[in-house]
């Protein structure tokens, strides 16, 4: 396109000496000539195309016999076309965030250990309205692939909001339901999910390897937000109930969401000769126990003659 911009800066002396004479005092216009052309005049299509092939000439500059009552508009419309870009809406944009933005923003909430810890975190649900055991601070800290519970590090939080392309509060509150239904509509982006909630619960610091009973529990409920099994209230009755179970490990953990999906609702599918942990056989002898008492209890009140008032099975 070569120096298209010099087009629309002021013509230099040595330019208009070249095309017209020189004018007098007299003749000289009080403003220059594109302020009153482009406010009056409404190019056709034809003139926008004559200012096309004007500006990409070899000269850099329009010659007074260009300057038609036409063509400045014409080039005018021709450089905002080419040459300028339409200013973003307010809110969400699609282009890069930057760098500066998002340090910028990671200093708001960041500790004195340059990361975002409890306090900040806290903060930021604030700002994002929403509470901090919530579904999407989980789906956040996946994002940001966050190493450990209630501490961001400026790298993690800059690398993941560049991938959600957010750089404010308000982008990455538009973001987020974008990603819960990316976690509902697709299988693989789940299983990511689910499996980094299990590491996200570890206690790093400690070198912990396996999730504490309690711990494991709220995430269960918490990452099955979505897409929830509906054997999921019983089994976490079943680990409330049996408290020498005292920790969950990570093939148990992973191997829960096969388990969730191949037994259904009713345990009917379960075939023990698979290699399934031995937790998952005692879940489903407690559940089996659980329904041959229930037969057993309606078997008694069999050909029983009882009165509303007195009857077995209450």
């Amino acid at each position: 396109m070569g120096n298209c911009l010099t087009c629309f800066k002021e013509p230099s002396p040595t330019a208009l000496e070249n095309d017209t004479p020189p004018a007098t005092k007299e003749e000289m216009p009080e403003a220059h000539p594109y302020t009153a052309t482009v406010v009056q005049l409404n190019p056709t299509v034809a003139e926008v195309s004559l200012a096309e092939q004007s500006l990409l000439s070899n000269g850099n500059h329009l010659s007074s016999s260009q300057l038609s009552d036409s063509a400045p508009a014409a080039a005018i419309r021709f450089y905002q076309r080419r040459g300028q870009s339409k200013s973003a809406p307010m809110g969400l944009s699609d282009s890069k965030p930057s760098d500066v933005k998002l340090n910028a923003l990671f200093d708001v909430y960041k500790d004195e250990d340059d990361c975002i810890l409890a306090d900040g975190i806290e903060q930021l649900c604030k700002d994002l309205q929403v509470s901090p055991d919530e579904f999407k601070v989980l789906l956040l800290a996946w994002k940001l692939e966050a190493a450990q519970m209630c501490r961001f590090t400026r790298e993690e939080f800059v690398t993941g909001m560049k991938k959600l392309r957010a750089d404010s509060i308000k982008s990455l509150q538009a973001r987020l339901p974008e990603v819960v239904v990316e976690v509902e509509r697709n299988d693989e982006s789940f299983k990511n999910l689910y499996r980094f909630t299990f590491k996200f619960g570890l206690d790093s610091a400690e070198g912990q390897r396996i999730l504490p009973m309690d711990v494991a529990m709220i995430l269960w409920r918490l990452v099955f937000t979505v897409r929830e099994p509906p054997i999921l209230d019983r089994w976490l009755n079943f680990l409330k109930k049996h408290e020498q179970y005292r920790g969950i490990p990570k093939d148990t953990w992973n191997m829960f969401l096969n388990f969730s999906d191949t037994v259904g609702d009713d345990l009917s599918s379960y075939d023990d000769n698979e290699a399934w942990p031995s937790l998952f056989d005692d879940f489903v002898e407690f559940e089996n126990d659980q329904a041959n008492q229930n037969v057993t209890k309606d078997k008694d009140c069999e050909g029983l003659i009882i009165t509303k008032d007195d009857c077995l099975c209450e």
